[in-house]
C-alpha cells in the first residue's frame, strides 16, 4: 500500500511539473515567434527599400525645417527633475495596488502597514528634499 500511494505521489509531482513546464514552453515559443516576426520585418524592409544616398537625405530633419546651426540646443535640466519626480511617484502607485490586496488578507495586516509606512516615509523624505532644493519651483 506504501509504494502505491508513494508511486502515485510521484506520478502526479510529475503531472505538476509536466504542467508547470508546458506553461514555460507556451511562453518561450511566444517570445521566440515575436523575435523572429520583428527579425523578418526588419529583413524585410532592409531588402525592399531603395538605398540612394544623397546630401540632402544624411540632412537633420526636423518638422519641415530646414536647420540651421548646430544640431546641439540647450534644455533645461528641471523638465528632467519633474519627469523624475513623476516616474518616482508612479512607481509609488504601482506599489499601492498590490500592497491594498495583500493589507486585506487576514494575518498580514499590521506587518504590511508598517512596511507602507516606511516605504511612504522614504518617498516623502525625497520630497521634502526636493523642495528644500528648490527643484519643486516652476520659474
Amino acid at each position: 500500500m506504501r509504494e502505491t500511494l508513494g508511486h502515485s505521489t510521484v506520478a502526479a509531482e510529475n503531472v505538476i511539473a509536466d504542467g508547470y513546464f508546458r506553461s514555460y514552453s507556451v511562453v518561450g515559443l511566444l517570445a521566440l515567434v515575436g523575435v523572429l516576426f520583428v527579425a523578418v520585418a526588419f529583413g524585410a524592409g532592409r531588402l525592399l527599400r531603395p538605398v540612394v544616398p544623397t546630401p540632402e537625405k544624411l540632412l537633420t530633419y526636423e518638422c519641415g525645417v530646414d536647420p540651421v546651426g548646430e544640431g546641439w540646443a540647450h534644455t533645461q535640466v528641471r523638465y528632467y527633475v519633474y519627469a523624475f519626480l513623476y516616474v518616482i511617484f508612479a512607481v509609488d502607485s504601482v506599489f499601492l495596488f498590490p500592497w491594498a490586496t495583500v493589507f486585506a488578507a487576514p494575518g498580514y495586516g499590521a506587518t504590511t502597514l508598517v512596511e507602507m509606512f516606511v516605504f511612504l516615509g522614504f518617498l516623502a523624505v525625497g520630497l521634502l528634499y526636493a523642495y528644500k532644493k528648490g527643484v519643486l519651483a516652476w520659474t
